[in-house]
C-alpha cells in the first residue's frame, strides 16, 4: 500500500520537532504515543529521509529534520497570516502590517509613520511589538514580522535596511545628581560611577558604541547592570544604582525622577534603521514601504 503526505503528518512532525519528546508531543496532540511514532515513521518512509535520531534517553533532529522543521514552521506561519489577512480584507480592511521595534522608535518614528499611512490608507491595520534586534531580524526572515526598527549596521541577504533617524546620546542621571546642564562638560565627569547599559543582546554594535564613548574620554565604564528595556534602565538610575547613556530621543515618554544631559563633543551617533524582507508578499506592506523609502 502506498501512502501520501497529508497535513497531519506535518503537524505531528512539528510537534515532535519542537518538543523533542514523543510522549510530550503525543499529549500535546491528544493522540497515543505509539500512534504518533507510527505516523512519523510513515512520514520518513514517504519522504525517504530519517528525520529524528532516537535512543532510549533522547530524541534529536537529523540535518534533514532541522531543515524540514524550519521550512514547515515558515509555511504554517505564512498560512496562518494569510488566513488572517483574508479575513481582514473580507471585512473591508486593507490588511495588517506587523511592526517590531526598539523602545526609542516608538517615541517619534513609528507614530509619524502611522499618522502618514492612516491619512492615505485608513483601512490598513498595524500590530506592534517591542523586540530586540536579534528577534526582529529572525522574525523578519521567517515572515513573522513585516517591518523592524533596529540599531544594526548589517542585515542578512534578502533583507533591506534604510536609516530613518540619527540621534545624539545623552547621559541619564538621578534628578538630584550634582551634574546639570550648566556644569556638565564631559562624560569623563562620571568615570568613577557605576553604569547601567543596554545589554549587548539589545545590539552588540550599539553596546560597543557606548563603550567607545567612554573609552574616547580615557576610561572604561564600570558596568553594574544591563537590560534590554529603557524603562528598567531608567528605574535603576532613579534608584541611585548608577548612570546610563542612551539615545537622546528616549527622554520622551517616561515619568521618572531622572534627568537627561546631552553629551557634548563626541563623534558617535545613534542610528535607527528600518528593515523589511525583500520578497515579503504582504500586499499591505507594499503600500507602507513608500513611506519608508521614497525611492521604491
Amino acid at each position: 500500500m502506498s501512502y501520501q503526505l497529508e497535513l497531519r503528518h506535518f503537524t505531528y512532525f512539528l510537534a515532535v520537532a519542537e518538543e523533542l519528546h514523543f510522549r510530550k508531543a503525543a499529549e500535546r496532540l491528544f493522540i497515543s504515543q505509539p500512534g504518533l511514532s507510527r505516523q512519523i515513521k510513515q512520514m520518513e518512509g514517504i519522504i525517504g529521509a530519517e528525520l529524528f535520531i532516537r535512543n532510549k534517553r533522547n530524541v534529536s533532529l537529523t540535518a534533514a529534520g532541522e531543515y524540514l522543521k524550519k521550512e514547515i514552521a515558515y509555511i504554517f506561519n505564512h498560512i496562518d497570516f494569510t488566513i488572517k489577512q483574508t479575513s481582514l480584507i473580507d471585512k473591508g480592511s486593507e490588511g495588517e502590517v506587523r511592526i517590531g521595534f526598539l523602545g526609542s522608535a516608538i517615541q517619534t518614528v513609528i507614530p509619524d509613520l502611522l499618522v502618514k499611512v492612516d491619512k492615505e490608507y485608513p483601512k490598513i491595520q498595524f500590530s506592534l511589538e517591542e523586540m530586540s534586534n536579534y528577534d526582529q531580524v529572525k522574525s523578519i526572515v521567517s515572515d513573522e514580522l513585516d517591518i523592524g526598527f533596529v540599531r544594526l549596521a548589517r542585515v542578512p541577504d534578502g533583507v533591506s535596511i534604510k536609516a530613518v533617524q540619527t540621534d545624539s546620546f545623552s547621559l541619564v542621571l538621578p534628578k538630584d545628581h550634582r551634574l546639570n546642564k550648566k556644569n556638565f562638560k564631559s562624560v569623563a565627569q562620571v568615570s568613577s560611577e557605576h553604569f547601567i547599559l543596554f545589554s549587548s543582546d539589545y545590539s552588540s554594535i550599539y553596546y560597543d558604541k557606548i563603550m567607545s564613548i567612554c573609552e574616547d574620554k580615557g576610561f572604561t565604564p564600570i558596568v553594574s547592570h544591563k537590560s534590554v528595556h529603557a524603562q528598567t534602565i531608567f528605574k535603576l538610575v532613579e534608584s541611585g544604582l548608577g548612570v546610563a547613556i542612551v539615545p537622546t530621543s528616549l527622554q520622551h515618554g517616561f515619568d521618572l525622577e531622572v534627568k537627561f544631559l546631552e553629551i557634548p563633543k563626541i563623534a558617535q551617533k545613534a542610528a535607527l534603521s528600518v528593515i523589511w524582507k525583500e520578497d515579503n508578499r504582504n500586499p499591505a506592506l507594499e503600500k507602507v514601504k513608500r513611506f519608508l523609502d521614497p525611492d521604491i
